[in-house]
């Protein structure tokens, strides 16, 4: 049975999707759209009014339901979740997603959090982030709060590198590592990012402890 030809909208979607995950926002324009969706730009102007609103569905699109599936998982580990269960709650959806394009598309939004501050992080990623924080102090009581803002942004920072690097990691060493195992990826970095969230309280330089008790 052929499957149905694609709408106007997903085809500039998908277009989008791969050549920002490509080339950058900035670098993609248009007309490079258009022409890899096969479309005239009256399309792009109709569905999406401006490269910026279209810059936002294509994000939107993947990040809503990896963000659902994000909570899903810290749900199910129940109320008090295990630190190895909220690093995989967290790491899993993104890093396990195995839709064409998505990966370097999500490490180009992570890697440029400026861009998309308002738009995108403070609507989207602000409520997941709250949290995990709040699942990360119940499971490590210990870390101040200043600690657990560093030791997720520390984490989402190791995931971001591997999202960003993932096409080009296999011909970073001559390891057979060609095609990247998700599931083995995801088990080393739970077990890596949990020994971090776990890690003891850095020591204040004597310089630091001075000044408190002055």
């Amino acid at each position: 049975m052929t499957a149905a030809p694609l709408g106007t909208k997903t085809r500039i979607l998908d277009a989008a999707e791969k050549l920002f995950g490509k080339n950058g926002f900035e670098e993609t324009s248009l007309r490079d759209i258009t022409a890899e969706a096969q479309v005239n730009l009256a399309a792009v102007n109709y569905h999406f009014q401006t490269k910026e609103s279209l810059i936002d569905a294509v994000i939107l699109r993947r990040l809503e339901p990896l963000n659902r599936k994000r909570m899903e998982m810290l749900d199910a580990a129940g109320e008090t979740p295990s630190v190895e269960q909220i690093a995989e709650a967290f790491l899993a959806p993104l890093i396990e997603v195995d839709i064409p394009n998505v990966a370097p598309l999500v490490g180009r939004v992570f890697s440029n959090p400026a861009q998309f501050a308002v738009r995108v992080f403070l609507k989207e990623l602000a409520p997941v982030v709250r949290r995990f924080d709040q699942a990360i102090a119940a499971a490590v009581p210990a870390l101040t709060p200043e600690e657990r803002f560093w030791r997720l942004h520390f984490m989402a920072g190791a995931m971001t590198h591997m999202l960003a690097m993932w096409d080009v990691l296999p011909m970073m060493t001559s390891l057979p590592i060609h095609p990247v195992d998700r599931g083995a990826v995801v088990r080393q970095m739970v077990q890596f990012v949990a020994a971090g969230l776990r890690a003891p309280l850095v020591a204040k330089p004597p310089a630091e402890l001075d000044k408190e008790r002055t």
